[in-house]
């Protein structure tokens, strides 16, 4: 099997991780009270081109996105307009409290500079040995295409799949007598 074989082979086990996200712990700071997280991440908002997710005191966005399970995380699809549509996105993986004032204490995971193709739709492919035992995603939208105040993102996806484990939060403490 050639390498590109393998890629593409990869690819089609992919599965959009929607299903796997702990929706009770996502949080996204610097986000507009109007234009939140849900319009660009849940199913339905997500396809509806009128609906954004845009930045309040200037550019950056700081998105935590907790997993029902453990994913291996292969791509991220980022659209946006092609002035105010991220740039900069730096990805770190099982990094709880992070905020602006600490966001540059750590080394990301990966980093990408969208394209106008990525903000069309094309995923960005990931470090992928770098996503293999992800509970948690940090997405750190640095700046914008044109340095504009607002940055707006229509839509995020994160294509991976699951890693067969136990599901912690199903598990019930034993009592002690």
């Amino acid at each position: 099997m050639s390498a590109a074989e393998s890629a593409t082979a990869t690819q089609r086990s992919q599965v959009d991780l929607l299903d796997f996200i702990d929706w009770s712990g996502v949080e996204c700071l610097n986000q507009s009270s109007s234009h939140s997280l849900s319009n660009a991440l849940k199913q339905g908002y997500r396809e509806d081109e009128g609906l954004n997710l845009e930045s309040d005191a200037d550019e950056q966005l700081l998105i935590y996105i907790p997993f029902t399970q453990v994913i291996k995380l292969h791509s991220i699809g980022i659209k946006g307009s092609e002035e105010e549509g991220p740039k900069t996105v730096k990805l770190f993986t099982n990094k709880e409290h992070m905020g602006f004032s600490n966001v540059n204490d750590f080394l990301p995971s990966d980093t990408a500079v969208l394209s106008q193709d990525n903000l069309k739709g094309k995923p960005v492919v990931l470090k992928y040995v770098k996503f293999q035992n992800v509970r948690s995603l940090t997405i750190f939208i640095e700046d914008n295409q044109s340095d504009s105040e607002i940055t707006k993102v229509q839509k995020i996806a994160l294509y991976g799949s699951t890693v067969e484990t136990t599901d912690m939060k199903g598990l019930k403490k034993i009592e002690e007598h």
